[in-house]
């Protein structure tokens, strides 16, 4: 078996990679590494998404982290981030039910620490290590209370973080039937808008992501345009994402969101990812603000930027990283951030965007078997491929493959200043990849 930790978390389809006797091992072994240094009674704290394996999963890991010793703060459904925050300030570490933007069928378990931080690799290695020990006897057994209010406190916690209000603005809100439904909407009545439009808030356990949300914008792109409104943002599963949509029904991804945030917080460097756009590195350069690239995941970004002392950085997809506000990707506090920066200059997405450039891309994910995508995608007629791509871009354009850490996928990623040029590129690495 292979490594049960991806880039974030251990995720898969219930029942088949991912089950409850899983989930209550992973609980249990979680407990004993995360909280070996405590000098009191311990307590984890566990959130999850709105999927229907949710309950399931929740009971199990309740059961394995209880049967380590240590107590159980059950906060329901809550966006990701908010249960980074609680293990944070209200716990010793925390656990989140959640497979993010992937469809019901899957789910996933990911884990902080007691600084709100997402695991290292060495952690994550000892965890797994411990998954198969046998049971301790004798230890002592820890307790389960619900945490009361846990939504209303996160709300609270991301209404600390700005001053200003939404008044004259029009704003839509796609909650992608998932953890966002439980808090967006009291939050952003919070702020006061001139109209609030809120869709796919109705989760039946089924629904999330389901042709909604960040990674299906189409819905979210015809109410912005129909109902007038100044700006619209989608959330993934967890919420610990956001896209954006401006008042023509054009995307804004996590790159120029990134972009209007520094440059409204004035920082003088950020962090984004291998597959950020090449046009937000000229438009960085052209400022003066540093750009470091970092592997693709947002727990990588944030290594990144506590290593370079760097308090913003995100990725394409929207995971977005405030340090002096959270310690993981938020996607309501993006959507406030980029709120505060209309608010604040008085003008549009439109406006603040428009010297973004965008290079043409080109992105394909292509399945294969789980157990071959790392070895496919480092494939000598893939890897032949790719150099014969990027002599034809020279230094116009980029080329990246990489296996998904969450998916049985490879990636390919092809950027350049042509769209043809790049589209034929693309296929040509894609049959490489299929036939390898």
């Amino acid at each position: 078996m292979g490594r049960l930790f991806g880039t974030d978390g251990v995720r898969g389809i219930v029942n088949e990679t991912l089950n409850a006797e899983l989930a209550f091992r992973l609980g249990r072994a979680a407990a004993e590494v995360l909280t070996e240094d405590t000098r009191h009674k311990p307590v984890i704290v566990i959130g999850k998404d709105t999927r229907v394996s949710g309950d399931m999963l929740e009971a199990a890991l309740t059961e394995g982290v209880t049967s380590a010793g240590a107590d159980v703060l059950l906060a329901g459904v809550v966006p990701t981030p908010a249960v980074a925050y609680f293990a944070k300030y209200h716990a010793d570490a925390g656990v989140v039910i959640s497979a993010s933007h992937n469809p019901y069928e899957y789910n996933g378990i990911k884990f902080f620490n007691g600084c709100g931080y997402k695991l290292s690799d060495e952690l994550e290695d000892r965890i797994e290590s411990l998954i198969n020990q046998p049971l301790k006897i004798g230890g002592g057994i820890g307790r389960i209370r619900p945490y009361v209010q846990a939504a209303e406190r996160y709300i609270e916690y991301l209404l600390s973080s700005v001053t200003f209000d939404l008044s004259g603005l029009r704003v839509a809100l796609d909650c992608a039937n998932g953890a966002a439904s439980a808090t967006a909407e009291a939050l952003f009545r919070y702020m006061n808008p001139k109209e609030l439009f809120v869709i796919n808030d109705r989760p039946d356990g089924v629904n999330i992501n389901d042709r909604c949300g960040s990674t299906h914008m189409e819905a979210l792109r015809a109410l912005v345009t129909e109902k007038h409104c100044d700006v619209g943002f989608a959330f993934d599963g967890d919420a610990d994402r956001c896209l954006c949509v401006d008042a023509d029904g054009n995307i804004v991804d996590g790159d120029k969101i990134m972009a209007v945030c520094a440059l409204h917080e004035k920082e003088p460097a950020f962090v984004a990812t291998v597959m950020s756009d090449l046009g937000l590195h000229i438009w960085a350069r052209e400022r003066g603000i540093r750009l470091v690239c970092a592997p693709v995941g947002d727990r990588y970004v944030l290594e990144e930027m506590l290593k370079s002392g760097i308090m913003l950085g995100g990725e394409q997809s929207g995971h977005l990283i405030f340090l002096w506000h959270s310690t993981t990707g938020d996607g309501q506090l993006t959507a406030l951030k980029l709120l505060s920066a209309m608010a604040e200059t008085g003008e549009s997405i439109q406006s603040l965007t428009s010297e973004i450039p965008k290079y043409p891309q080109v992105l394909l994910n292509i399945p294969v078997r789980w157990e071959d995508k790392a070895k496919i995608a480092e494939h000598p007629a893939v890897s032949a491929a790719v150099a014969e791509a990027e002599k034809s871009l020279g230094a116009d354009g980029r080329v990246l493959v990489r296996p998904s850490g969450t998916e049985a996928l490879v990636r390919v990623m092809v950027e350049g200043r042509d769209a043809e040029e790049i589209a034929a590129l693309a296929h040509e690495i894609q049959r490489a990849v299929e036939s390898a």
